[in-house]
């Protein structure tokens, strides 16, 4: 894909996760991998309204060559990428029930969001690290990000909200949704006696689709 097409990629699928309410207000960011680089949502844009052009522009050592200023938690988003060469976009988000969990959670939980699901298994993995929390764009967070990244797809910051990568910006996105579908159910299902995948059938998927 050229960085033109990854460009507007990024506004459509950003214009997509605001207007269903994944993200309110200047809230969350996304990074793609490009070959030369990487590109950035810019600091205090709205996902909904942004702009191919004004995108920020990384090099490969994260220096801002191009667009707007990136967002103040591109070190989240370094991270998660040096954590995962196979990853090809990150995707933070500040949705409803993925960060009510994250609320809720307690701090070195790894599967915050039982088993309920295979599409929760299929595209975001066994493991959901909660990590500690950081005030925002706090570059303090790098290090437990960068660490839980190595094992996960996905992490969830205590207080703050999911991080969430993919091998495509479309992965990310939908493995994005998917947790916080997850998260969803969790909640509606607190309490009643939900059947949860059992580790055989969660080795299956994961056998199947992909660790």
């Amino acid at each position: 894909m050229s960085e033109q097409a990854a460009r507007e990629e990024l506004v459509a699928l950003g214009a997509s996760l605001f207007q269903r309410g994944f993200s309110v207000g200047s809230a969350g960011n996304i990074s793609v991998r490009l070959t030369d680089g990487y590109l950035m949502t810019p600091t205090n844009s709205s996902l909904g309204r942004l702009e191919a052009a004004r995108i920020s522009k990384l090099d490969l050592e994260w220096r801002h060559v191009g667009g707007d200023k990136p967002s103040k938690e591109v070190f989240m988003h370094r991270a998660v990428l040096a954590a995962r060469p196979e990853a090809g976009a990150v995707v933070h988000l500040h949705s409803t029930h993925a960060t009510a969990i994250a609320c809720l959670a307690p701090v070195g939980e790894t599967r915050p969001i039982p088993m309920l699901t295979p599409y929760f298994v299929m595209r975001v993995g066994r493991s959901l690290p909660v990590l500690p929390y950081h005030r925002p764009g706090d570059p303090a967070m790098e290090a437990g990000i960068h660490e839980a990244a190595k094992t996960a797809r996905a992490v969830l910051l205590a207080n703050h909200g999911p991080v969430v990568s993919g091998r495509t910006l479309a992965d990310a996105v939908a493995a994005a949704e998917e947790l916080e579908e997850a998260a969803r159910l969790a909640l509606m299902l607190r309490g009643q006696q939900a059947r949860e995948l059992t580790e055989a059938e969660i080795e299956d998927l994961l056998g199947t689709f992909g660790a």
